[in-house]
């Protein structure tokens, strides 16, 4: 008997194991499940939350640049250079630096709504979207008010910023501050705040996937995990921002539709390859000089002073060149004259060069902003300089110029793709545009590779003769 009882209970045992382990599986699949549940949840309300708020502003910036771009040259010159001038007051003149309390005395509340971290580049809208992915319970939503008036003025006024990392950090600053509402909250957080940024972007740009495509790109940069819940939540974000732009019957941005497909495999070879190469290397020389204008150490005044003449003389020399409204904003006037002008390539290209430049002195004078759009814009004229070399109609140079830039010079491929895939247009045409984004992202790598090594030999070659010792009467 005792034998027999025992060698039922060893034969029962892998039975029992079998048991446990998928009752364990199965609570695992249920967590999950409920995780994605709750992402979903969470990334719906941060998403019409914050894509209602993005396209209020949106339209208030909107209206800002529309009333310029009707305005004569003095106007353009001089606005833009008063919106930077108002944004560096309230960022650097009412904001604050965080200091510790003395004597463990508490912070008032409120200053925590104009309070920066000392190191925090203030301007630098985007630079807290990227800290903060997958962590977003510690973005500074607090400081978007601040931060909401700096857009204002500079984008509003008609400098050449743009709209896309607005509406990004302002969706993300809305989910982060309704999951920061208490404990029973907390779990909707970082879905809010991802759904909210993704809501902003595809509320903006009337595509969901380029909403959704941006959040999770801009988290990879700071190795943000794909995990479900996440994408699930700017998937959901995406979706709710594309139904608020549908509903409103919105048109916040215009995007140009390629209409003419290359005529066979060897022109649209060439035209992902040179209009690639171009917008690619144009946007991503841009985008270093953007990084380094947002690292500058200088005094906001000094800062000010510098980038307000620069901007005030671009827009001069773009206003004398082409028309008064291609000198406002983030480029959409520009890109509307170059498909109305009839402008020689040489021309273009200068506009796209003068273009790029403006958007990195708004950077350096201290403008609160994003680079997105401008980079689109510098892109599509780009294009545009090698369609009568190659044959293509003005819509497909302008369409797989956009994207390229987006590619080369912000660095986010996958977003080009789904803007190309969400513009459409005839089936080889997107394909060429596909190409370019390709082409684009490669050459803007290069060309990052090639000015940091360029950076670097100068730096050392003025350390070495600094170096050097000096013979006896040299001064």
């Amino acid at each position: 008997m005792r034998s027999r009882s025992r060698d039922s209970h060893v034969a029962g045992a892998p039975a029992a194991g079998s048991a446990a382990a998928r009752s364990r599986a199965r609570s695992r699949t249920c967590e999950r499940w409920s995780g994605v549940a709750i992402a979903g949840l969470g990334a719906l309300l941060g998403g019409v939350a914050g894509g209602l708020l993005v396209v209020g502003v949106t339209l208030a910036l909107k209206a800002g640049m529309d009333f310029a771009s009707s305005q004569d040259t003095w106007y353009v010159a001089v606005a833009p250079v008063f919106g930077l001038g108002l944004a560096v007051l309230v960022l650097h003149g009412y904001g604050l630096d965080a200091t510790p309390p003395a004597d463990g005395a508490r912070e008032p509340a409120s200053r925590a709504w104009r309070t920066f971290h000392p190191e925090a580049a203030r301007a630098d809208i985007s630079a807290d979207v990227v800290n903060s992915a997958g962590q977003e319970e510690r973005f500074p939503w607090r400081l978007a008010p601040i931060r909401a008036v700096a857009i204002l003025a500079t984008v509003g006024s008609g400098g050449a910023m743009g709209t896309e990392a607005p509406a990004a950090y302002l969706g993300v600053a809305t989910g982060a501050c309704l999951g920061d509402r208490g404990r029973r909250w907390r779990r909707l957080l970082r879905p809010a705040a991802v759904g909210g940024g993704a809501a902003g972007v595809a509320a903006l740009m009337a595509i969901p996937l380029v909403g959704t495509a941006f959040m999770l790109e801009l988290g990879r940069r700071r190795s943000a995990p794909l995990g479900a819940e996440r994408v699930t939540a700017a998937l959901v974000g995406g979706i709710v921002g594309w139904a608020l732009n549908a509903a409103l019957h919105l048109n916040l941005i215009r995007l140009v539709v390629p209409k003419e497909p290359p005529v066979g495999l060897l022109q649209a070879v060439l035209t992902a390859l040179f209009i690639g190469a171009a917008s690619g290397a144009i946007s991503s020389g841009a985008g270093m000089a953007v990084y380094r204008a947002k690292k500058w150490q200088a005094a906001p005044v000094l800062r000010l002073a510098l980038g307000g003449a620069a901007t005030c003389a671009i827009a001069l020399v773009l206003a004398r060149l082409t028309a008064p409204s291609a000198a406002v904003g983030p480029g959409g006037g520009a890109i509307l004259w170059a498909e109305n002008a009839g402008a020689l390539p040489l021309t273009l290209l200068v506009v796209c060069l003068l273009r790029a430049t403006a958007t990195v002195a708004a950077v350096a004078a201290g403008g609160c902003g994003g680079v997105f759009v401008p980079f689109l814009a510098v892109g599509d004229i780009a294009g545009r300089v090698f369609a009568p070399g190659l044959g293509v109609g003005d819509d497909l140079a302008g369409a797989a110029g956009a994207a390229g830039g987006i590619a080369g010079g912000y660095r986010l491929p996958l977003t080009a793709v789904a803007m190309v895939l969400g513009v459409g247009g005839p089936l080889r045409a997107t394909l060429t545009c596909l190409a370019t984004v390709g082409v684009a992202f490669l050459a803007g790598t290069g060309t990052e590779s090639a000015l940091k090594k360029l950076s670097g030999r100068i730096a050392s070659r003025r350390s070495r003769s600094s170096s050097r010792p000096r013979g006896p009467g040299t001064p």
